[in-house]
């Protein structure tokens, strides 16, 4: 906004720039949530004018200091069947980095090594409350709100080396376009997940299609480790994927893709190639 960072929440009638209120108290949105201060928010947006409208912005990773990026595989019905698996009986897990992430319009990066390059829409959580052995009945209780991820894949490197390194090019993912506050999406279950590619839809998913739900999820991780505020939580990717395809559907420079989740908006990006 005007050459500075900041945070704010949008409205119909246009966008509070919180980080010009708050931003002696509380620099970022991560300030906000580890302070436990969401109906501070709440009440700074009531009385305060917006002073932006969306087309004024750029809009940046919607955590732009996350420390943490969990990520689930394999954890749709659907796309379990169409890799020909069997149905897990935990969570697998891996980690992205903030680095491998782009933000919404703008472009993610096919790697120079590789053409094998897949997309993968997701819900995703950002954590609002820490917690430690969180009851499944009480995990929604510490969830801040609800954005998309691309779980952008380089498939070649994620079979033929690692997982970690095929989930983390920089720039090969994507999320946003911003976070919907819990309060809003009461049951992440009840969405709907499409994704575009070029205008053909290619994944089109409910997210009661999940074989671990978010509360489980949340649960799971807990046991290993304190959930802290401004954690992403990536969910997995329903069936539609690029490599399970014949021929597959590698992601391609000028390629437009677009993750539309009910309730949350649209997270587009375009492809280019590695400088």
């Amino acid at each position: 906004m005007n050459g500075r960072t900041s945070y704010g929440v949008l409205l119909d009638t246009g966008l509070v720039d919180l980080g010009h209120v708050l931003g002696d108290r509380y620099p970022s949105l991560l300030d906000v949530i580890e302070a436990g201060q969401w109906s501070l928010m709440e009440q700074t947006v009531q009385r305060t004018e917006p002073q932006h409208s969306l087309s004024q912005v750029v809009l940046q990773l919607p955590m732009p200091n996350v420390k943490r990026i969990f990520c689930v595989g394999r954890n749709y019905k659907g796309h379990v069947a169409e890799v020909g698996a069997q149905l897990p009986e935990h969570p697998s897990l891996f980690l992205r980095t903030a680095q491998s992430l782009a933000p919404t319009d703008q472009p993610i990066v096919r790697p120079r090594v590789s053409t094998s390059y897949d997309f993968e829409g997701e819900l995703t959580l950002v954590i609002g409350k820490a917690g430690r052995h969180i009851p499944k009945e009480k995990a929604l209780e510490h969830v801040f709100g609800y954005t998309i991820m691309n779980d952008g894949s380089v498939r070649d490197y994620q079979s033929k080396h690692s997982l970690a390194v095929g989930k983390n090019f920089e720039r090969a993912g994507s999320m946003g376009p911003w976070i919907v506050t819990s309060d809003e999406i009461r049951d992440p279950s009840k969405l709907m997940l499409s994704t575009h590619l070029n205008g053909q839809q290619v994944q089109h998913s409910p997210t009661d299609d999940l074989i671990f739900d978010v509360p489980t999820i949340i649960a799971y991780i807990s046991q290993f480790t304190t959930l802290q505020p401004g954690d992403v939580i990536a969910t997995g990717t329903p069936d539609g994927v690029g490599f399970t395809r014949t021929p597959p559907l590698w992601l391609k420079p000028n390629d437009l893709l677009e993750v539309t989740i009910s309730g949350i908006g649209t997270l587009t990006n375009q492809v280019i190639d590695e400088p």
